[in-house]
This record gives C-alpha cells, sequence and structure tokens, in this order.
C-alpha cells in the first residue's frame, strides 16, 4: 500500500504527538493486523477511517482516508490511549 500525507500536517503532528506520519505508516506497511474503524462522525465530505495498531515503539492510532484502492493518505496519528488500548487488545483476542 501506498501512503501519503501533507508535511506541513506532518510537522505539526511531531510537535503536538510527538510521532511522523513517516513513522505511523509502519501500521499500513508492516502486514501486521490492526483494527479499522469507520469513522463516520467525521465522514461527512469523505469517508475517514481509525486504524489502532502496533507500530515498533507501541500501539499507534491513525486517522486516515482512502484515496484509492492502493493509497492511504495519513491525516492524523497519536499513541493510543488506555481505553483504545483496550478496545485493540480485545479486537485482538477475538481474531484469535
Amino acid at each position: 500500500m501506498r501512503v501519503t500525507w501533507d508535511e506541513a500536517k506532518n510537522a505539526t503532528n511531531q510537535r503536538k504527538h510527538g510521532i511522523s506520519f513517516e513513522e505511523a505508516s509502519e501500521l499500513f506497511r508492516s502486514g501486521v493486523r490492526y483494527l479499522e474503524i469507520f469513522d463516520r462522525a467525521h465522514s461527512v465530505t469523505e469517508d475517514r477511517f481509525i486504524a489502532i495498531g502496533a507500530i515498533r515503539r507501541g500501539l499507534v492510532l491513525v486517522v486516515w482516508n482512502e484515496r484509492d484502492e492502493e493509497t492511504a493518505r495519513i491525516i492524523g496519528a497519536r499513541w493510543a490511549t488506555e481505553t483504545e488500548r483496550e478496545l485493540y487488545r480485545t479486537y485482538m483476542g477475538n481474531m484469535t
């Protein structure tokens, strides 16, 4: 999968959340399963998704949209909260 993002937003995201979009893109490129949720509340003008999953430094939450079948565009990324971690653990436990 090809992953893109806006560089200005990436810089802002790094300052605010301590994670770059490059690092967050590991989630899509690693081949590891992640929890994907349709973000109905923020999908007025475009379909948005939330992905929660593991990358090298921990569990990350990535907001993204699909440009086409092979391209994801990262909108935002941050470290998962404890509630989101628990949601991910429950999802992974149900997948086994």
